[in-house]
């Protein structure tokens, strides 16, 4: 069981003071989960070089270890769970969602000092700096305005607060000037970002749009429920040159019967209408989606509706996440599929999935595009991405920030090999 609240866990947890503790340290992180976990990792390792610690690649050259936990699904949890028994016998700091509602857990492999994502926050608010170079992240909110059945990272992250805009604008203008190509603004919905504030999203995008400088921005994954009612500026805002024409919108089931049951928010035709509202500003705009298979109560005719769904949207990437049971949520009681059933379903879904990605990369093949590196993978080879966010390695030695044109010569399904051009 969580023994304690969410304001107990931060209570008890180290405040800022204890971030004293490691200065001058040698110290390792592991990073686990989304794109805002890392941006939490960016923001702690300013801190610590601000401290004169030094960042080392392994345990056994550390004075103190740092975990960044994810607990989205069970599979996640155990894997975390693993690894802080495996350090128990370090000086160990926990940070990320499982401190917020699985204190228990944790303290049952182990017995570490807990490190609030709220106190990595405040602590950097007196730092500021950014590594630049790469791509980026920008945290531009924690938590959500949703009431998912079966999420228990909503419950870890709370109810939705937006990070002031002008704060943004700083991070991200720190990023432009540090020479960063690409810029990942994320949240657990990005979408929602200042409705709790008076503000929206397109107004963010479109303060964003106004500044100088070659960066790009990519938006980060957005819930149909909140894109809803900020469709039309949402899809002006997205003219701007700085952002990606690429968009995340995790439908979860292509039923509606199911949809209901996630308390996702909205219906199939909703998401469908979103799609077609940005497809026809952008024809050749990315969609990323995600699914999940085997959530309680889905019948072969709600799993078909899914498979419907794909082929009919044709998105570029879909994220398949089995079923799992969390605890807290109103669904931890509920009678789960066996995992055969969503490992089959899983396989079917992928398949087509697979199927859809090899007919629209078969459109692209030695076509001409823009592209800009965004980061180097290793000597020789570098990725690049088109307007579209569609990746394309090009095996040379560019530097990031070098724009250019390319020949897609190779489908390798999730990016292209390129053959720059002059």
């Amino acid at each position: 069981m969580m023994a304690e609240s969410q304001d107990t866990v931060r209570g008890n947890s180290a405040d800022i003071q204890v971030l004293e503790t490691f200065r001058d340290r040698r110290v390792y992180i592991e990073t686990y989960g989304c794109r805002y976990n890392f941006g939490d990792t960016a923001k702690l390792i300013e801190i610590l070089k601000n401290k004169g610690c030094n960042l080392v690649d392994s345990a056994e050259a550390a004075d103190a270890v740092i975990i960044n936990t994810c607990t989205v699904i069970g599979p996640t949890e155990r894997r975390m769970l693993r690894r802080l028994s495996r350090f128990r016998d370090y000086d160990l700091y926990v940070t990320g969602c499982m401190p917020e509602v699985q204190r228990d857990a944790i303290f049952g492999v182990c017995t570490p000092t807990l490190l609030p994502s709220e106190t990595i926050h405040k602590a950097y608010q007196s730092v500021r700096t950014v590594d630049g170079g790469g791509v980026a992240i920008v945290q531009v909110a924690q938590g959500c305005v949703g009431r998912c059945t079966y999420c228990l990272t909503r419950i870890a992250r709370g109810s939705l607060k937006s990070f002031p805009e002008e704060g943004i604008l700083a991070e991200i203008q720190a990023y432009k000037h540090s020479g960063t190509p690409e810029i990942q603004i994320t949240a657990q919905d990005v979408s929602c970002w200042g409705r709790d504030i008076g503000k929206s999203l397109p107004d963010l995008l479109n303060s964003i749009g106004d500044l100088p400088g070659g960066f790009m921005i990519r938006v980060g994954m957005m819930n149909p429920a909140t894109v809803k009612g900020i469709l039309d500026d949402l899809v002006d805002a997205y003219a701007s040159d700085h952002i990606f024409k690429f968009v995340h919108l995790p439908v979860q089931s292509g039923s509606d019967a199911i949809l209901r049951r996630m308390g996702r928010g909205y219906t199939v035709a909703d998401f469908k209408e979103i799609v077609a509202a940005f497809r026809n500003r952008y024809p050749k705009i990315t969609l990323a989606t995600d699914m999940i298979v085997g959530f309680p109560g889905e019948t072969p005719e709600d799993f078909s509706e899914s498979l419907d769904l794909i082929e009919s949207v044709r998105p570029s990437k879909v994220n398949i996440t089995r079923y799992s049971q969390r605890p807290f949520t109103p669904l931890s009681s509920k009678e789960d599929f066996p995992e055969w059933v969503k490992k089959d379903r899983s396989r079917t879904m992928n398949s087509l999935a697979e199927k859809v990605y090899a007919s629209i990369n078969a459109g692209c093949l030695e076509k001409q595009v823009a592209f800009r590196v965004t980061e180097t993978i290793k000597k020789g080879s570098v990725m690049a991405r088109a307007s579209n966010y569609l990746g394309i390695v090009i095996n040379e030695n560019l530097p990031v920030g070098y724009t250019g044109r390319a020949i897609l010569k190779k489908d390798r399904k999730y990016f292209f090999i390129g053959q720059r051009v002059g």
